[in-house]
């Protein structure tokens, strides 16, 4: 656990207690453990992990340079038995099937920007879910490739987004991706 002594100070990562933080040390060792216990032994191996890519946002139905890259980090990415699979891991304190449309400008995000790099497209995609309950366990679940009604939608929300900074307009649109937003805060106090 030395090793990562540096990053927890790096990252000011404060814990109230040394209890707490052995705590929350051995829940990811557990989730760790419960991973690749259930991994298939003939899984793929990996093409990417934790990917940075970038690609220009270019509506593929009119071809439009939207003017700005689309950025995203892909978990892991594997040469499935039918093609390349695209999968985010989520952490989850309990168990459920994972709504596919609260995922999908994440899903398409990341099938947009595999797309734009490898020249073909995914077979799928999917959530592997670490449920943090007293025995830890891991959930897989599959979601088809995306299609081009995907991909308008992903532009329509795209373009909504930018036609409001144009208009100096904020548009309250909270969702999974605030638990990741530094203004968060800023938000939440937001009284419209």
């Amino acid at each position: 656990m030395e090793r990562w002594a540096g990053l927890v100070d790096e990252e000011e990562m404060r814990f109230d207690s040394p209890a707490e933080e052995q705590a929350l040390q051995k829940q990811a060792m557990d989730l760790v453990a419960a991973y690749l216990a259930q991994v298939p032994a003939d899984e793929p191996k990996p093409l990417a992990v934790e990917a940075a890519v970038e690609a220009p946002l270019i509506d593929p139905k009119t071809g439009e340079d939207l003017g700005m890259p689309l950025v995203g980090i892909m978990d892991l990415v594997l040469d499935g038995h039918d093609g390349p699979v695209i999968i985010d891991f989520k952490t989850s304190a309990r168990s459920t099937e994972p709504l596919e449309i609260v995922h999908e400008i994440q899903l398409t995000s990341y099938a947009y920007l595999f797309r734009h790099v490898e020249q073909r497209p995914e077979a799928s995609l999917e959530i592997r879910s670490l449920i943090k309950t007293k025995t830890a366990k891991v959930e897989f679940h599959a979601y088809p490739a995306r299609t081009e009604v995907h991909f308008a939608r992903l532009f329509a929300v795209l373009r909504e987004y930018l036609d409001a900074l144009d208009a100096g307009r904020f548009n309250f649109r909270p969702g999974f991706g605030c638990g990741m937003c530094d203004f968060r805060s800023q938000c939440s106090r937001w009284s419209g």
